[in-house]
């Protein structure tokens, strides 16, 4: 498969994404653990199909000593027994704020409420903005096929 867009050819969308990498960087130094980033990472890419960023996001988990057996079990994390209630608060706020369509309401207050008794204040607001950050380089990854399997982990952080 090609691309249908080398976003990197292109000077407007170079100097865009200049500013989507250093918003990715800017995540890496926030309080949020990083595992848990890349645990929602995953599962928004999931959701949303977009296999560029799920090569990226599995390769950087496990180059950071993330299990195979988390990896492989994000997609049904409701049911895995791996994953520590904040995860998994994360993790369904990360769903809700991707679904919005779905769920009618956006984010329901109960799931805020589990988001908000494991994260502080900084730590939600990252994770709100990484929900928000991952959906947005999703949708550019799918809109222009770029294509998964090559990313080698360190090359955009």
């Amino acid at each position: 498969m090609d691309a249908r867009l080398d976003y990197f050819a292109d000077s407007t969308a170079g100097r865009a994404l200049k500013h989507f990498m250093a918003v990715g960087r800017a995540f890496k130094e926030s309080s949020l653990p990083a595992a848990t980033q890349e645990l929602v990472a995953l599962r928004v890419s999931q959701i949303n199909g977009c296999a560029a960023c799920l090569d990226m996001h599995t390769k950087e988990a496990a180059a950071a000593g993330e299990t195979a057996v988390r990896l492989h079990l994000v997609a049904a994390w409701r049911e895995a027994t791996v994953f520590t209630e904040a995860e998994r608060a994360a993790l369904e706020l990360a769903e809700e704020g991707t679904r919005i369509a779905d769920a009618g309401a956006g984010v329901r207050d109960e799931v805020w409420a589990r988001a908000a008794r494991h994260f502080d204040g900084e730590q939600l607001t990252t994770l709100v903005l990484l929900v928000s950050f991952m959906n947005a380089v999703n949708r550019l990854n799918v809109i222009a096929r770029q294509p998964a399997g090559g990313y080698e982990p360190g090359r955009f952080h």
